[in-house]
């Protein structure tokens, strides 16, 4: 009984004292990158649906995508 007591205390004080949880798993720069490659495939579909290509250009920090000749 007390070994469990002990194992259940360990846990509970390891689970506590663990290394941080990150913020976001999504600002990672990999998974930025997964992030701007689906847009860019997004956007070259929509616009090679117009007879056009995608042009990307980046404003505020932020990637944009429009259609071109």
């Amino acid at each position: 009984m007390k070994a469990l007591i002990l194992g259940c205390a360990t846990l509970l004080v390891g689970c506590t004292l663990g290394p941080p949880a990150q913020d976001s798993p999504t600002s990672s720069p990999r998974s930025e990158q997964r992030g701007e490659a689906r847009a860019l495939e997004q956007a070259e579909a929509d616009c090679a649906a117009q007879g056009k290509h995608a042009v990307a250009e980046r404003s505020e920090g932020e990637t944009l995508y429009h259609c071109a000749d």
